[in-house]
């Protein structure tokens, strides 16, 4: 690698460590506030179970939309276009006041645009993986992680403060969509990162990627999402409702979850790289198990933030190890398979936020503790399919396509 080449993955590394900054930042910065959005719309806990449910179902659209994008415009644009659209939705968010309709129409961007950069910021850091030849997944994730932890404390900083929905929102956003721009020209491209002149190509790749590594690591990834929904959407509001913890308190939960995330991350790759991730994806979900048990079993603040660390050490290494798994899978470094993977990311929110929102309202007094038993118990699916997060990498043969011609595999 010469020295340009080498100067240019740096910088692309570093615009998709931007690309997961910014979108945990915003991430967090709303979930946070989830309890400060009810009270500002008046909105039961069925009404909010239905906003929380609208954006992991619009994401998986905005993510099946993004896959068909790659193949023309590559996954760089669609960042650069998706991303700002994330920060701008979290303002809009902040400026509905009382206006349901408003709240839904700003939450259903939120989801649109949330969905398209998901997929596109792991497209590019399989592609940033790649072009490396070793682990570097779970790094990004830590930094999505560090960028949670931000949004956490500045949420309850507003909240301590007494900001506004609208300023607490706005300022999130405001950096987000900076940082987008700055850094997005840095990006890889559509020839960088192994995409074909055209969607000719993406069918006859998406013959050759297989499904079953897909469905098997899918199926954990499924699974973490709807733990992750759980925490990230209702620890605060378990908090401060089942707990009695005060409202400068009770985000600092979330906090916890991330701040765990990144020390299991920062650590991750190296763990991947010498004991394969069958292993660590094992030892993560069973220490994962044990701090969602510890949240059911909660009895007061404290203890809910220390088991919500416990399962954020955990159950963070599962998504980057499923990812990176996914990029093995796929011949062509077309992103065919990580598109498919990230679908399973939105059916593990929308489980999230249904169950949680199904079981809550049963009993005043211990819903929320309730709900946390679904995900807990299901966290086992991702110590039973650990084994396949060592898939054999697939060889990058091309196949016909139609017309007869015969594609080229990228180098």
């Amino acid at each position: 690698m010469d020295g340009s080449l080498a100067g240019r993955d740096r910088w692309a590394r570093f615009a998709a460590y931007a690309g997961f900054a910014i979108q945990g930042l915003c991430f967090a910065s709303l979930v946070t506030r989830v309890p400060r959005v009810q009270e500002a719309h008046a909105m039961s806990d069925g009404a909010l179970a239905v906003v929380l449910l609208l954006v992991p179902l619009v994401a998986g659209v905005g993510s099946v939309l993004a896959g068909f994008l790659f193949a023309r415009l590559g996954s760089a644009v669609v960042l650069r276009v998706a991303q700002p659209g994330v920060c701008v939705a979290v303002a809009l968010v902040g400026l509905t006041g009382g206006d349901d309709r408003a709240l839904y129409v700003a939450v259903a961007l939120f989801g649109l645009f949330v969905g398209a950069v998901d997929a596109a910021m792991n497209a590019q850091g399989v592609a940033v993986e790649r072009r490396y030849g070793v682990s570097l997944l779970t790094g990004f994730y830590a930094v999505w992680s560090v960028a949670g932890i931000l949004g956490g404390l500045w949420t309850a900083l507003a909240n301590r403060l007494d900001l506004s929905l609208a300023v607490g929102f706005a300022v999130p956003a405001a950096v987000g969509v900076v940082f987008s721009l700055v850094t997005g020209p840095r990006l890889y491209g559509k020839a960088e990162e192994g995409h074909g002149p055209g969607a000719a190509e993406l069918r006859a790749a998406a013959v050759r990627v297989p499904w079953r590594p897909v469905l098997v690591v899918g199926a954990a990834m499924g699974v973490f999402y709807l733990a992750d929904a759980a925490i990230s959407n209702y620890s605060t509001k378990f908090l401060e409702d089942e707990l009695a913890a005060s409202a400068a308190v009770a985000p600092l939960a979330y906090v916890a979850y991330q701040v765990t995330m990144v020390v299991s991350r920062g650590v991750a790759d190296l763990a991947v790289r010498r004991y394969g991730g069958t292993r660590v994806v094992r030892a993560g979900g069973l220490v994962g198990l044990v701090g969602m048990c510890g949240l059911v079993a909660a009895p007061n603040a404290v203890s809910a933030i220390l088991a919500v660390a416990v399962a954020g050490l955990g159950l963070s290494v599962v998504a980057p190890v499923a990812f990176s798994a996914a990029g093995r899978v796929d011949p062509t470094g077309l992103g065919v398979a990580v598109a498919r993977l990230n679908v399973f990311n939105y059916v593990g929110f929308v489980l999230g936020a249904a169950v949680v929102g199904a079981i809550a309202p049963v009993s005043a007094e211990h819903g929320l503790r309730l709900a946390f038993i679904v995900p807990a118990a299901l966290v086992l699916v991702i110590v039973a399919t650990a084994r396949g997060f060592d898939p054999a990498p697939r060889s990058a043969a091309p196949a016909p396509a139609p017309g007869g011609a015969v594609p080229q595999a990228p180098g």
